[in-house]
């Protein structure tokens, strides 16, 4: 019997879903370009994205049927599945959900929970299928991550956690918060592959310990024993963090939330540790 080139612990099936318009393909091609499948970024608008290939597609910037393709990331395999954000395409949608193992939903910050979206989720939920959602575009005037999270609570019910935070928004979006080692993480290179570590500007410390006191307490609620350091007032472990809020996801007790830009090159290898760490293999 042949060997198994990557243990099953190490392989993501996942699909990428998204009302049309919310940079689904985008994030997919930057995924492709991080993880080195693909050398050169392929835009949506000038017809060259790599998951676009039908001629349909390519014209009007937009995925109709749903494209397959697989790439690596730290030991990882990942296939990836592009599914149409277009309301016309839900069969093409739900026939993807039927195989995939989780997801990545991909929001526009500026529209939020769109109707696609919500139909889409639905479908994932019908399927059980475990989710964390990318808010993307948040370069884009009008971008607001927190109406985001409100909208993903009241509209989807859906628990949103968010495990970073956004610094800066539209044109003043330069970096971000990552909640669990409460560090500000700057993008100083076009390709976003230059990233500074640095303090949380203190503006902004206020309102991380808030919204990492929330995760904390999520990550905790999905097992006894962390549940027990919790209540006893102990700090938790990074190790026991990621523990409980990758539970919290596989079990759909909580939907992870992270940010960035696809276009602007930011929060996309922090996307794919994510989809590593928490996504089921």
């Amino acid at each position: 019997m042949a060997k198994r080139e990557v243990p099953l612990n190490r392989l993501r099936n996942i699909g990428i879903m998204a009302h049309i318009d919310a940079g689904k393909t985008t994030v997919t091609e930057r995924i492709l370009f991080y993880s080195g499948k693909i050398h050169k970024i392929g835009e949506t608008h000038d017809g060259a994205s790599q998951m676009d290939w039908m001629k349909d597609e390519q014209e009007r910037g937009i995925t109709i049927t749903s494209a397959a393709t697989t790439c690596s990331w730290k030991n990882h395999k990942i296939n990836i599945i592009d599914t149409p954000g277009h309301v016309d395409f839900t069969v093409e949608v739900e026939r993807s959900l039927r195989v995939l193992d989780g997801a990545v939903c991909i929001l526009s910050s500026k529209d939020a929970v769109q109707p696609q979206s919500e139909t889409v989720w639905r479908q994932a939920d019908k399927y059980k299928v475990p989710r964390m959602v990318f808010v993307n575009k948040m370069d884009m005037m009008g971008a607001d991550f927190y109406n985001c999270l409100a909208q993903l609570d009241k509209r989807l019910h859906c628990n949103p956690v968010a495990i970073q935070l956004p610094i800066g928004a539209s044109e003043t979006f330069v970096g971000i918060i990552d909640l669990i080692t409460m560090k500000a993480l700057y993008y100083k290179d076009e390709e976003g592959k230059v990233i500074e570590e640095k303090e949380i500007p203190a503006d902004l410390v206020e309102k991380a310990n808030e919204y990492r006191a929330k995760m904390v307490e999520t990550a905790a609620e999905q097992d006894d024993d962390i549940m027990m350091k919790y209540l006893d007032g102990e700090e938790l472990t990074e190790t026991e963090i990621r523990k409980g809020l990758r539970k919290a996801t596989l079990s759909n007790n909580a939907t992870l939330v992270c940010c960035g830009s696809a276009y602007k090159n930011k929060g996309l290898q922090l996307l794919l540790d994510n989809i590593v760490e928490y996504l089921p293999s």
